[in-house]
């Protein structure tokens, strides 16, 4: 059984090129694979490995006194769902585009799992999902509002669009494990805005916590690995992935006009070329030859 670790912290990092080859040199040789981004403004990622190798990791990234406070979530899997480890620069961990926006510096309220029900169910509290709307299609907490964004950084001109509705309510925020609801936090407190929550840990957090029969949560958690969605209690839910675009898909999804396994799903079908389109056939067809070959292989294409 390996450890997946849902990881993130905002922190000033001196030297991010540094840090990233010390990840490298640690993570590497102990087998883990995954996603790792390093910013300036800190780190975020989620691996995959060995007992002792993700101990040895956490160990690592919470050690310094600026990483205090590291945000770390596990989850069990039987196999890793991650092809290989990719540990990038960027210029965000979480990339919202607003430079005047610093979470080191100042973010909302964290509420704990078990308060959220009471927060969110009082009648002058808006509560906001800020994930995409793909995300948010699969899954999400009763009466939550929906922005409708494609990408995280189209969240601050959805704010700025209705802001004049929402003034003087309390706004209570949440995503998949915490980070980038932490951000928005720190928007709208540069914005102005006084009373802002956001769910610590995430919603990985409260389906780790919160049994089914008190939850709020409607619907699976999506995930970006090869677990593609979790449920309550953390457990794999029953979606597949598109390889084009790696938006999850339902049964029902799969049946839908621009669905090919491997090259298109009715999302994805216009936001690709001929050549692109040609390229991810031939890269299902090679899987298809591996699997008759071999029977199922270690990782699908695209992961």
């Amino acid at each position: 059984m390996l450890t997946v670790a849902a990881l993130y912290r905002f922190a000033h990092v001196a030297d991010p090129a540094r840090l990233r080859e010390d990840l490298l040199e640690l993570c590497a040789p102990a087998g883990i694979r995954g996603s790792l981004l390093v910013a300036p403004e800190g780190v975020n990622g989620t691996v995959s490995g060995g007992r002792e190798a993700i101990d040895r990791l956490h160990a690592f990234l919470a050690g310094p006194a600026s990483m205090q406070g590291l945000e770390w979530k596990e989850s069990a899997a039987e196999t890793h769902p991650f092809g290989r480890l990719k540990i990038r620069l960027k210029r965000e961990i979480v990339t919202m585009g607003q430079p005047d926006v610093d979470p080191g510096r100042v973010v909302g309220e964290y509420v704990e799992p078990e308060d959220w029900n009471a927060l969110v169910q009082a009648p002058d509290v808006v509560l906001i999902d800020t994930r995409n709307d793909y995300e948010v299609e699969i899954g999400t907490f009763r009466g939550a509002i929906n922005p409708g964004t494609r990408r995280f950084r189209d969240f601050p001109a959805w704010w700025d669009r209705h802001h004049n509705v929402l003034a003087g309510r309390p706004v209570a925020m949440f995503c998949t494990g915490g980070i980038r609801c932490e951000k928005a936090t720190s928007l709208l407190k540069a914005r102005g805005v006084e009373r802002v929550f956001h769910l610590h840990g995430g919603i990985l957090r409260y389906l780790e916590r919160i049994d089914p029969s008190e939850s709020l949560w409607q619907g699976e958690c999506f995930v970006f690995d090869e677990r593609v969605s979790l449920g309550h209690g953390l457990r794999p839910g029953g979606l597949g992935l598109c390889r084009a675009c790696r938006r999850p898909l339902t049964a029902g999804d799969r049946l839908k006009p621009g669905y090919e396994e491997g090259v298109s799903c009715h999302r994805c079908i216009d936001e690709y070329s001929d050549a692109d389109r040609a390229r991810f056939r031939e890269r299902q067809r090679q899987f298809d030859l591996a699997r008759r070959r071999e029977g199922e292989p270690r990782r699908r294409p695209g992961a």
